[in-house]
């Protein structure tokens, strides 16, 4: 569904992806883990096609993105990009953005209006659905912009930090409990980002690592441990991959402090 071929990317002189290389199946769901300003929303930026790769290309469905005008209207009506800072308008309501999207996305109106009512409902977002969303909280502006992509129905999502920007206990657990359905019926491609590897290990059919711009890991989460050598949590196999010297690091400060 998804390739990305020996892909870099830099802003100025600075590299920030480094010749990556991943394929991601059909209906399966990866997550894209990190340490901050290593690559992650860029190349999430590149499969969107946000971005164009400074070399390297992707491909999805076995369409180059950016090949062709043609090429690239295929691609778009079935991914949708949800970034970590995304933009709402602020003088419409959260059901008037909800319905603009999935006309967007070709969705008919007569499913349009059922699915939008339900997705307020599963965000607590019904009492406000039709004020402007300027008066909305940080964590309702982010519920918005979660049901404005799930109402597009792309089989294609690719989300960066889909579980931040002040989202609350029950919403985390709405969007938690909708991308384990997705990912169970398998009709749904998901790559996103996150930071939470409790979330991770839950969800993710695949974990990519990247560090320093470099693809360092593509695996399951049992296949991460085994080439961790440590039998834990998904925490543990991330600090013994990516950051092998952190505990040390926190332990000396630590120790520091006491003094």
């Amino acid at each position: 569904m998804i390739d990305v071929i020996d892909c870099s990317f830099h802003y100025g002189i600075r590299p920030v992806l480094r010749d990556v290389s991943l394929h991601i199946d059909r209906g399966e769901l990866v997550a894209l883990m990190g340490p901050n300003g290593m690559g992650k929303t860029t190349l999430l930026a590149l499969i969107a096609g946000i971005l164009p790769p400074a070399r390297g290309r992707v491909e999805i469905d076995g369409k180059r993105r950016r090949s062709s005008v043609e090429n690239e209207k295929a691609i778009r009506r079935g991914v949708v990009y949800l970034s970590a800072d995304a933009w709402l308008p602020p003088l419409r309501s959260g059901r008037e953005w909800l319905l603009a999207v999935g006309r967007t996305y070709s969705v008919s109106d007569e499913r349009l209006m059922a699915h939008a009512d339900d997705l307020l409902e599963l965000f607590a977002l019904r009492k406000i659905a039709d004020s402007h969303m300027g008066s909305y909280s940080s964590g309702q502006k982010k519920k918005v912009l979660l049901a404005g992509a799930l109402i597009t129905e792309a089989p294609i999502m690719v989300l960066d930090e889909p579980f931040s920007g002040g989202l609350d206990p029950s919403g985390i657990l709405s969007l938690r409990r909708v991308l384990q359905h997705l990912r169970a019926q398998r009709q749904t491609t998901i790559v996103m980002a996150t930071p939470v590897p409790e979330l991770v290990e839950e969800l993710a059919d695949r974990v990519a690592l990247i560090h320093e711009g470099k693809l360092i890991a593509y695996d399951t989460v049992d296949g991460l441990r085994k080439t961790a050598g440590v039998t834990g949590k998904l925490d543990e196999v991330y600090e013994r991959l990516v950051s092998p010297t952190n505990v040390e690091t926190i332990d000396r400060y630590l120790q520091s402090r006491g003094k």
